[in-house]
């Protein structure tokens, strides 16, 4: 199923991540573009996933410095940026796949592309390591993490549900039951063009 090996590059990006434990590590991705593309293309998502996890962390200190906050604010933008492409670029990959499939009288479209599901179950990769974490440390109280250990088995449970709908959702476009159709996410704010505050510096 192609959501165990989604799940399973996640982790392995977040465990490689936390080896250091540091947004300004540099970034090595274990697999060729040209022979494991998807996979490729899984672990950078996931990766960019993970900084900006930490760099959100990092933003909510109350006694961050202004200037560090407003550098680390671009960063976060940028890294949506990135975040945004990656999803384009996996249903790009997914779009190709799918190409020859000639889609049944009945097929319909899904609310989301595959990208975006995918998407969503790689930030439950970083909430469920996350939650781990909060569930067993020791400094906590009893309370604390008995609490996140309810919320942890939440999410587990939504791990199974998404990584189930994903599956059927690239067997149905496989089969012909549903068809792709992506849409450009069309960020304005980045824009010079496009954000009436940029627009009026340029």
């Amino acid at each position: 199923m192609f959501s165990d090996k989604a799940n399973r590059i996640f982790q392995e990006v977040i465990k490689k991540y936390h080896e250091k434990d540091d947004v300004n590590q540099s970034f090595e991705n274990p697999y060729d573009q040209d022979s494991n593309l998807i996979e490729h293309l899984l672990y950078r998502k996931c990766w960019i996933d993970t900084v900006q996890w930490h760099y959100e962390d990092i933003i909510r200190d109350t006694n961050i410095d202004p200037v560090a906050a407003l550098k680390l604010k671009r960063q976060i933008d940028a890294s949506n940026q990135d975040r945004t492409d990656m999803v384009e670029y996996i249903d790009g990959y997914f779009l190709e796949k799918y190409k020859n499939i000639d889609p049944g009288s009945n097929a319909t479209i899904n609310s989301e592309s595959p990208a975006w599901a995918i998407d969503r179950l790689s930030i439950l990769a970083l909430k469920i390591f996350h939650m781990t974490e909060e569930s067993t440390r020791e400094n906590a109280s009893q309370e604390h993490q008995m609490k996140c250990k309810a919320k942890l088995d939440v999410l587990l449970e939504q791990r199974v549900d998404l990584s189930t709908a994903i599956d059927q959702l690239l067997s149905d476009i496989a089969g012909g039951k549903k068809y792709m159709k992506v849409y450009k996410q069309m960020k304005m704010y980045n824009d010079d063009e496009l954000n009436p505050v940029l627009r009026q510096k340029s």
